[in-house]
């Protein structure tokens, strides 16, 4: 029997219908990742599951005793309240007493880095409040754990530390997400709630590979389907068209049976197109240029603090810049000092004559949750300025996924994807030399989120881009950068950066003291003589290390048919290798010694 379970799900929100007769269980040891188009109902599925809210019709099953936690994706927080607080709640909410509550709270936040347990929530970045929710509910031991986007806003350290949590986590799991690197990671099972499929629902057993593999034959046998009906529902049409008599009872059931094929193949012709691609296309101005941009030794301040300094960075037609870094590091004000909202404390800043920079701010907060979707689209009359010409707003609206039925709807009743989707909207009326993006991906569908990447990587000026979504990231951005302790530098693997992180994640989780404040986070211990010494040389044996470990690839592929010969290499490489990793994790304590600067 499931531990939680629902059958025959129907829920509405007005005339909008989200899934019809949708039926799924959560086994003992699943984690499924579930997905769909914005505005499938996902959510509202799990705040059911939760039992935080009640569907139309059908039920909802839960096992004797079953503990459960939820996380929404929006937390509501006492911004006043210490960080320690929000666990220790979820504790006595659950019966403990409030002292131990207290300290069992404060072990815990330790663990996640949360070394400073009296820092103010308000204090704290979006990303840290989310890891704050997470911890809140993994203190209480669920059996069943509920997730809603649990990776938004987090940056790529927070996202690698959930993955670590959740790995040999003894709890079931359902969490929302259109972080694909994610699900590929911590799913075993996978159900995506859409209309193109019957029942509106679709699962597939094993990650999130696994699932776009059985997912792809699932659709590509139903438009095989669909052609199938198509041919005999023309010989059906064919026949009826010759007038036969209905005077035989065979005749009689012919005609039924036409009528029933062309009911089947309109039905499968409405899955079949039922899920509307965004149409994203970035508007290039054509400028030609050289260089649109440079910076070169700028620093930036916020209040009394120096955020970053001696920064030198150039841009150019068809540089796609992936920014990453801890939240809090500067990425923002990085991007600040691109668009020009704030002047460099020092050093210079070079823009082309009449550069035109479009940026994509992640808080939302230039859309009014008051006004209508139609206005918010086309706040002069009723077509859209679109590349020289018009579009009417009614086919403006389709584009970008939204039906008509909510065109005077208030911005408030929107999902997080359409909200993001309407902004991108408004991105494209505005052609552009540079685009900025700060977390474009936030609440955005997987299909949205394929449709944007394409457009990234067709526009012709130049991108820079902060995003946690890893699988982007990696597809899109052809330079990376890093950004934080003052500094912006290159990197020239993302593999590479992954594996100091983690190294840094599993030297803190060993007692490494950092300490998470409105500054963000800060080593706190500092190196003798002898480490320094230690780490003055560690880039140098890591690349030594490295280079050992390429150096058998060429011998192992000439060795493949020698099995003998193929194991002992094979051996010698994942000795090298472990080596490496060794090397890693010692770089980053000796790092967070001397001021957590790795990365």
């Amino acid at each position: 029997m499931p531990l939680l379970s629902v059958r025959a799900l129907t829920k509405s929100y007005g005339a909008r219908s989200l899934f019809e007769n949708l039926s799924f269980g959560v086994d003992e040891g699943e984690r499924i990742g579930l997905v769909g188009p914005n505005g499938a109902g996902k959510s509202t599925l799990l705040k059911i599951l939760a039992g935080l809210e009640q569907p139309d019709s059908g039920s909802r099953a839960v096992s004797r005793g079953l503990t459960m936690a939820y996380v929404p994706q929006q937390e509501q927080f006492d911004l006043k309240a210490p960080a320690w607080s929000v666990p220790a709640a979820a504790l006595v909410a659950c019966g403990h007493d409030p002292h131990e509550a207290e300290v069992a709270a404060g072990v815990a936040l330790a663990k996640a880095a949360f070394a400073d347990e009296n820092a103010l929530i308000g204090s704290l970045s979006g990303g840290w409040k989310k890891r704050l929710a997470i911890i809140a509910a993994l203190i209480q031991e669920p059996q069943v754990l509920l997730l809603d986007e649990p990776t938004n806003h987090l940056d790529l350290e927070g996202v690698l530390w959930l993955e670590s949590v959740l790995a040999d986590a003894p709890f079931a799991l359902v969490t929302v997400s259109h972080d694909r690197w994610f699900l590929e990671t911590v799913a075993n099972r996978m159900v995506e709630i859409n209309p193109r499929f019957p029942d509106g629902v679709f699962r597939s057993v094993g990650g999130y590979g696994d699932f776009l593999i059985n997912r792809d034959a699932a659709l590509a046998a139903q438009e095989k389907h669909q052609e199938v009906l198509e041919n005999k529902v023309a010989r059906e049409v064919a026949w009826l068209r010759r007038n036969p008599k209905a005077q035989t009872v065979k005749n009689v059931a012919r005609v039924a049976e036409a009528g029933r094929l062309q009911d089947q193949l309109a039905a499968v012709n409405g899955r079949n197109n039922a899920t509307l691609r965004a149409g994203i296309d970035f508007t290039a101005t054509g400028r030609r240029a050289n260089v649109f941009l440079a910076l070169t030794g700028c620093a930036a301040d916020a209040g009394h603090r120096r955020i970053l300094s001696d920064v030198d960075l150039e841009l150019a037609p068809g540089d796609r810049v992936g920014l990453l870094g801890l939240n809090g590091g500067g990425k923002s004000t990085l991007l600040r000092l691109l668009v020009g909202e704030l002047a460099p404390a020092a050093g210079k800043i070079k823009r082309a004559d009449a550069l035109r920079t479009v940026w994509f701010r992640q808080d939302r907060s230039t859309l009014d949750q008051k006004k209508s979707l139609r206005l918010t689209l086309c706040p002069n009359g009723e077509t859209v300025p679109f590349r020289g010409g018009h579009v009417h707003v009614h086919a403006w609206a389709k584009r970008f996924g939204f039906g008509i039925d909510q065109l005077d709807e208030p911005i408030s009743k929107l999902s997080g994807g359409e909200q993001a989707r309407l902004l991108i909207s408004h991105l494209m009326c505005q052609p552009a030399d540079l685009l900025l993006l700060d977390e474009p991906t936030n609440d955005l569908d997987i299909t949205t989120l394929e449709v944007l990447e394409e457009a990234l990587m067709e526009f012709v000026g130049a991108v820079v881009l902060v995003t946690h979504d890893r699988y982007l990231l990696d597809r899109v951005s052809n330079r990376l950068c890093t950004v934080g302790d003052g500094r912006v530098d290159p990197v020239d693997d993302y593999a590479k950066w992954q594996r100091k992180t983690e190294a840094r994640l599993a030297a803190q989780a060993r007692g490494g003291a950092v300490v998470v404040g409105s500054n963000g986070p800060r080593a706190v211990s500092s190196l003798g003589k002898s480490e320094r010494r230690e780490l003055e040389r560690m880039e140098e044996k890591i690349a030594t290390a490295e280079a050992a470990v390429e150096a058998l690839q060429p011998e192992i592929d000439a060795n493949a048919r020698n099995a003998d010969k193929l194991i002992e290499l094979v051996a010698k490489q994942t000795k090298a290798q472990a080596e490496v990793d060794r090397l890693y994790a010692r770089w980053t304590e000796l790092e967070a010694k001397a001021g957590g600067k790795v990365g």
